[in-house]
């Protein structure tokens, strides 16, 4: 199936796996990669000397295009666009929207620049200062959303610009993907999906707990980091929704540290990031000091498979996944469901 996604990345189907971070590493996108769609690698979990070797293990692994999703708000946003640029990725994704600068370096070096948006305007302005397409995420999807749903989103943002548009938020099936190219998107991307499957490097009991939850075990809550985060409903959950703001930014303190650690920044570094986030999102203080609570905590889920202290983001198409494929097996189940479902539409069927 070709579309302007395909044409503009290079990829054999119209379907991206999500930068996630703690699941989005070689292994998950590589696999993707060799399925024919475009594998996203999460960087923002990262130090800068991991993700060079990252890039290059993912391509030992495959010899087709694959992305990398960047924080445009880091204070070493600059060092890590020169490392995808030397390693020759050829694409660059963003969940908050990057400079018109850092557009530009990309894209002059040839780096398809492909930002994740929530909203009609982030398009607008992407667009208008060189993006090359963009992903939009309705209230469906996982983590950090907003609360228009991708149907109505979805159309809004087709008709405000002329690049092309990845529907993202309640896709897992190749129904969704001819739904999406109906609305006028050129492709869908997916996060859950791809975290379930084989390929995903997730423990398997933490996967088992996303395959048990039903569509209302999917909740959106402000505990974690005061804002929207669409997460597994867990005992966690509740309690992290009872307890009080003080206890909230004393945690905060405690993953800031060890997310410093682990990502091998200084707290210089994430004093600038946090000036840059505020900057860039309008959050106060507190709200910067509580997204630390993000990262750690995710890991603690999705790495060490401490579903007690840790949380799950997730879509909610969560609710409706049943099995863990290979991203082999899902792709080319994805891709036969979509040209069953439009060959059922060209001949007048409903069933």
């Amino acid at each position: 199936m070709t579309t302007a996604l395909t044409a503009l990345t290079g990829v054999r189907h119209p379907v991206v796996q999500t930068g996630m971070g703690w699941v989005a590493g070689p292994r998950l996108v590589s696999a993707t990669a060799e399925a024919g769609a475009l594998g996203i690698l999460a960087s923002a979990t990262l130090p800068a000397e991991r993700l060079r070797a990252a890039v290059r293990e993912v391509a030992s692994r495959t010899d087709r295009p694959f992305g990398v999703n960047l924080r445009a708000d880091a204070g070493d946003a600059a060092e890590r666009v020169r490392i995808i640029v030397e390693e020759g990725v050829r694409v660059a994704s963003f969940a908050l929207a990057p400079s018109r600068e850092l557009i530009a370096r990309l894209k002059d070096a040839g780096v398809v620049v492909i930002p994740t948006v929530g909203a009609r305007r982030h398009a607008e302005k992407v667009a208008a200062w060189g993006a090359d397409a963009v992903i939009v995420q309705g209230a469906e999807g996982g983590g950090h959303t907003g609360e228009v749903a991708t149907s109505v989103l979805l159309p809004q943002v087709v008709d405000a610009v002329d690049i092309p548009v990845v529907a993202a938020g309640g896709f897992h099936d190749g129904r969704g993907l001819v739904a999406a190219l109906a609305f006028g998107a050129a492709g869908v991307a997916m996060g859950t999906r791809f975290l379930l499957t084989s390929d995903s490097t997730v423990p398997e009991a933490v996967k088992a707990r996303y395959l048990a939850a039903s569509v209302g075990d999917v909740t959106v809550t402000r505990a974690v980091d005061g804002l929207p985060h669409r997460m597994l409903r867990t005992d966690l959950v509740a309690a992290l929704e009872r307890s009080g703001r003080p206890a909230a930014l004393l945690r905060a303190v405690r993953h800031a540290a060890a997310f410093r650690k682990e990502a091998g920044a200084g707290w210089a570094r994430m004093v600038r990031d946090g000036l840059a986030m505020r900057r860039g999102t309008g959050l106060t203080w507190s709200q910067v000091l509580l997204a630390a609570n993000t990262p750690m905590m995710l890991r603690a889920a999705l790495v060490e498979g401490r579903t007690d202290a840790g949380v799950m983001a997730s879509g909610q198409v969560a609710g409706v996944i049943e099995d863990l494929p290979t991203c082999a097996e899902l792709v080319g189940r994805i891709m036969a469901e979509a040209a069953a479902t439009l060959d059922r539409l060209e001949r007048g069927g409903t069933g």
